[in-house]
């Protein structure tokens, strides 16, 4: 349901029981299962259930960050598989519910994701706390989002083809 590599050159996945009832983010290393995330510590789902895709990364401390589009929240979780946060959005400023979908990080560990009821960019910092939208011209319907290493934001409209480069 979703991929990426890690600082490690691992890859995480996030992956749904067949019956789509259970959600996990799985760790692989040269092919091999080495970790797979759940459960917090009251024995509760981290993540929703269904079958919508869950996006995912690694930032710089090593956190895993899982857009969860049908709970409404971005979860992270540390390398350990242990719950930091879960951001719900900054309700006072979203006009309908939030509903992250892709996800990046940049060279500060701070939490980029789309919002694809708001149409907007929430820019989050390494523990959870909203920093700010991201306003960009020309982009109406932000989707897809990559930080590259100068920390230039590449962002892709959903259903027109247009991108843009930003450096924020």
């Amino acid at each position: 349901m979703g991929v990426c590599s890690t600082s490690s050159n691992d890859l995480l996945v996030t992956m749904s029981s067949d019956d789509y009832q259970k959600t996990r983010v799985v760790r692989y290393s040269n092919l091999t299962e080495i970790q797979s995330i759940q459960w917090d510590d009251q024995i509760k789902p981290l993540y929703s259930s269904g079958h919508t895709i869950k996006y995912l990364c690694e930032n710089k401390n090593l956190d895993i960050c899982v857009a969860d589009t049908t709970d409404g929240a971005v979860v992270v979780v540390n390398k350990d598989g242990k719950l930091r946060f879960r951001y719900n959005g900054p309700t006072s400023t979203a006009v309908g519910r939030f509903e992250p979908r892709d996800i990046t990080t940049d060279s500060n560990a701070r939490i980029l994701t789309t919002d694809r009821i708001n149409w907007r960019i929430h820019m989050v910092d390494p523990d959870g706390i909203f920093l700010c939208f991201i306003n960009i011209s020309g982009i109406k319907r932000p989707r897809i989002l990559c930080v590259n290493s100068m920390d230039n934001l590449f962002v892709a409209e959903h259903g027109t083809g247009k991108f843009k480069k930003i450096h924020f």
